[in-house]
């Protein structure tokens, strides 16, 4: 199950946060996004957390909601999974019908 884990603050670890889920189950990874590609490398304030069971996932959800870490109050929800990104050619269709512009030669 992965995890979304919000509002953290900027002192967190990946270790840090291991150790809290650590509690609730097996953690696979732990991932804080960070700004590594534009160069300054400081955390974005969220991150991931993948757990080996559904079950253990929803407990340290349920466990952790609301808890202060680094004096901040920090947010855990289930993430999203990944789309598949069909979702903007449903939309626009394959031929991008709704954007399409037709010039006619005049002779």
């Amino acid at each position: 199950m992965n995890i979304y884990v919000g509002n953290l603050s900027l002192e967190v670890t990946e270790e840090e946060l291991r150790r809290e889920f650590m509690a609730f189950g097996e953690v696979i990874s732990v991932v804080i996004m960070n700004d590594k590609y534009i160069g300054s490398g400081q955390t974005r304030g969220y991150g991931f957390v993948q757990m080996a069971s559904k079950s253990e996932g929803e407990a340290a959800i349920t466990s952790l909601k609301g808890k202060i870490l680094k004096n901040q109050v920090i947010d855990i929800v289930e993430a999203l999974p990944l789309s598949d990104k069909r979702g903007i050619e449903w939309l626009h269709g394959r031929d991008n019908r709704f954007n399409r512009k037709v010039r006619q030669r005049r002779y």
